[in-house]
């Protein structure tokens, strides 16, 4: 149980691999089109940061409700909220490359833009990256405080860094709740800038909850083939795959929700966002998300053997895995880019960054062991059936 994570050779040479062909697939961008670069940056510094929020998130969930049968894997949200703030330094490129994305940012705009400059004092560069910067100072806070507490019962025995984990947890998703709507109305909705949605927020909470699971599910289970986690059981992968199926229709009933509202309404100002999406060469990525994030895993997991088998929820998660990628790359490309081409760009920059999470998720965990020896759940995960 207190086997602790190896990183292998072979493991080291394919993420830096990955790496290598992303800092290869930028430097080809910023060459050939930088400002189709400057929106893949932000794609995928948006779709990793999702995925760190999902996971911290349901981990502060686990501690809340108080969940035994996840307390055996609370090392995998905690490591995958180890990249926040990575995502934190690599948002810093995007201050320059702003007037390739955002309109707003664009002097003449706000001169001649009534609505431009009517949102002008929230969006405006200073005010802009003040926010940023408190975004990730507290994600970054509170998660690693989640972390050091986790730490510290396993050296302390006893209730206390359980109580406060607790505590800090109830602290966290409140945080959450104001600062990633606030950050997904800064970096993605503003792309926009003449539309709003007031379930753009929820929208995105819930993929990155529901897509951070299933990357939660894939790690734990590639980890369990490679000999760790040798407690896994088909219960676990059921509590798993319930989480995921719930999520998928959760996250289906917000994305209907949002489209059917404006398509109902029919006003100008609303339709404006859905229209590209729906009518022109973003057709087949518009559709193809909702088969791919909701149809296919709701399908798969109505069936129970599909729910405790690992094998399956393997293909499941990953292709969820590219179900967000083109849920986020719709929200960005189309207002920014204008155009549908994936390439060595597209391919490499999201290559690049599968390399940099893998190998900073892999490091978090190989620096701990692996289970919480202490956490006062931990029976009841280990003998979960």
């Amino acid at each position: 149980m207190d086997k602790q994570l190896i990183i292998s050779p072979r493991f080291r040479y394919l993420v830096f691999a990955l790496m290598g062909i992303g800092i290869m697939a930028f430097v080809y961008g910023f060459i050939t089109n930088p400002t189709k670069t400057w929106a893949n940056l932000l794609v995928n510094n948006y779709y990793f940061l999702a995925i760190a929020i999902g996971a911290t998130f349901f981990l502060a969930l686990q501690y809340i409700t108080q969940s035994g049968w996840s307390s055996g894997f609370v090392r995998v949200p905690q490591a995958i909220g180890n990249f926040i703030p990575v995502i934190g330094i690599l948002m810093i490129p995007i201050l320059f490359g702003v007037h390739s994305i955002y309109e707003w940012t664009h002097p003449e705009a706000l001169a001649t833009d009534p609505i431009i400059e009517y949102k002008s004092p929230y969006l405006n560069m200073p005010f802009f990256i003040i926010r940023l910067v408190i975004y990730f100072a507290a994600w970054i806070f509170l998660t690693q405080l989640l972390r050091r507490f986790s730490l510290r019962e396993d050296r302390e025995n006893g209730l206390t860094y359980f109580h406060k984990s607790e505590f800090y947890s109830k602290v966290y998703i409140f945080t959450l709740a104001l600062t990633f709507s606030l950050a997904s109305f800064d970096w993605i909705m503003s792309i926009d800038v003449h539309w709003f949605s007031t379930i753009f927020a929820v929208r995105n909470f819930i993929m990155a909850f529901f897509h951070a699971t299933a990357i939660i599910t894939l790690i734990v289970i590639i980890l369990n083939k490679l000999g760790y986690f040798p407690f896994l059981t088909k219960a676990h992968l059921r509590d798993f795959s319930k989480y995921i199926f719930a999520l998928s229709i959760i996250w289906v009933y917000m994305w209907f929700s949002q489209y059917i509202l404006i398509w109902y309404a029919n006003i100008p100002e609303e339709t404006v966002y859905y229209l590209p999406r729906t009518k022109g060469e973003f057709v087949p990525l518009f559709y193809g998300e909702l088969i791919i994030n909701w149809l296919f895993p709701f399908l798969a997991l109505m069936s129970n053997k599909v729910k405790k088998n690992a094998n399956a929820l393997i293909v499941i998660c990953s292709v969820l895995v590219i179900g967000q990628w083109i849920d986020i790359y719709q929200q960005v490309i189309v207002g920014t880019y204008h155009h549908l081409e994936i390439g060595f760009i597209e391919i490499g920059t999201f290559l690049g960054f599968i390399g940099l999470f893998a190998y900073v998720t892999a490091r978090s965990l190989a620096a701990v062991p692996l289970v919480p020896k202490h956490h006062p759940y931990l029976e009841e995960s280990l003998e979960h059936h």
